[in-house]
């Protein structure tokens, strides 16, 4: 008997994510809007040997099809590849160089991150030049043609203060197959953007390689200051601007996608293992909640297929099923086949180990490494 209440756990933990959580599973085509007025828009780009990619970036926005006018802002973040020269050959090859600006970063302050003191410092700069909205984007995006007039449609019709897109990542090679699909599942599911988007719930989250925000958005928070020392800086802003009484969304893009290509699992975990533990706040009894809930929802399901129990095969597969369901529509948005649908255990049990790396590293002092700087000690 207690064998089967156990059983039935998963099965209303998939029937609760599928119909009580916002629907976040759901890919629903993103709503043509109609065109704007002319808006002065200013880009940020913080980046730090981003060599290779960056100049496809910039292009893409120096090309946008937009009726306002389009600044661009790169803040080279103490590079060592070349990846301010990039930057300017992309603007100069575009024909972009007058309304194209580059800052070498000042020093790293005591108790920023690096991002989000590039991105400080890129506001700084926007400041003289009267824009109705900031874009903050990574150097690894590469931006549809009508992306800029995309966001500011989308905010002016639905009078949001920050608008955030979670571009297209790679899914290209084995490992970016398996995981990525998964990571934006995962993202999703923690932040439902049906909840993001309602002013009556405290939830916010954006994407941070693709967000549009007001200037008055960002002075009523007190500046990027007010968040400087905080290493999951997108969900942390879009936090910010909702409870000092802005809206907020947050949706996935089909067409803006990243550059950035994943070789090897070993690779996106270490992605993931960046931010993980922060997440869980640094708390180690999380960790151990989240890891029970991980075994609960998308492991004893596939274990239950093999206790020679005819009910609890039954209640195993219905589990699988449900979770099977809820995933098949993003494995479709990356148009993979819908076998990989079937694969969130394995995929579970690879986001576990990521999240105790996390931990680990937390608790040797090297939490939050990226490009060389620990920035979750």
């Amino acid at each position: 008997m207690i064998a089967y209440l156990i059983a039935v756990i998963p099965i209303l933990i998939w029937a609760y994510l599928l119909v009580g959580r916002g629907q976040f599973w759901r890919i629903a085509a993103r709503r043509s809007l109609p065109s704007t007025a002319s808006r002065n828009v200013v880009v940020v780009i913080p980046a730090r040997n981003e060599a290779v990619v960056i100049g496809v970036a910039v292009d893409s926005l120096a090309r946008q099809v937009f009726d306002g006018s389009i600044h661009l802002i790169v803040v080279d973040d103490g590079s060592s590849d070349g990846t301010a020269e990039a930057a300017l050959a992309a603007a100069r090859a575009a024909g972009a160089l007058p309304r194209f600006t580059l800052i070498r970063s000042a020093p790293l302050p005591q108790g920023w991150t690096g991002k989000l003191w590039a991105l400080s410092q890129g506001v700084t700069a926007a400041g003289a030049l009267g824009a109705d909205y900031l874009l903050f984007t990574d150097a690894d995006i590469c931006h549809e043609p009508r992306s800029v007039a995309r966001l500011v449609a989308n905010a002016e019709a639905h009078d949001r203060d920050l608008v955030s897109h979670m571009v297209k990542l790679a899914a290209a090679t084995l490992a970016e197959r398996l995981l990525i699909p998964a990571f934006v599942f995962f993202f999703f599911k923690l932040y439902p953007p049906e909840w993001v988007a309602d002013p009556r719930r405290e939830l916010g989250a954006a994407a941070g390689g693709c967000m549009l925000i007001r200037p008055q958005a960002l002075v009523r928070i007190g500046g990027l200051q007010a968040i400087r020392s905080c290493i999951i800086d997108d969900c942390a802003l879009a936090r910010a601007v909702k409870h000092s009484g802005g809206r907020i969304s947050v949706e996935l893009s089909r067409d803006t996608r990243s550059l950035r290509s994943y070789q090897s699992s070993a690779q996106i975990g270490a992605m993931i293992s960046r931010t993980a533990f922060a997440q869980l706040h640094h708390s180690y009894s999380v960790l151990a909640a989240t890891l029970v809930g991980l075994f609960l929802t998308y492991l004893l399901p596939l274990i239950l297929l093999f206790l020679g129990d005819p009910v609890l095969f039954g209640m195993g597969l219905a589990g699988l099923l449900l979770m099977s369901v809820g995933y098949l529509p993003m494995v479709r948005f990356y148009g993979l086949s819908p076998l990989w649908s079937v694969c969130l255990p394995l995929i579970a049990i690879f986001y576990a180990g990521a999240v105790i790396h996390s931990a680990v590293q937390y608790a040797r002092g090297h939490g939050g490494e990226w490009k060389g700087r620990v920035q979750d000690a």
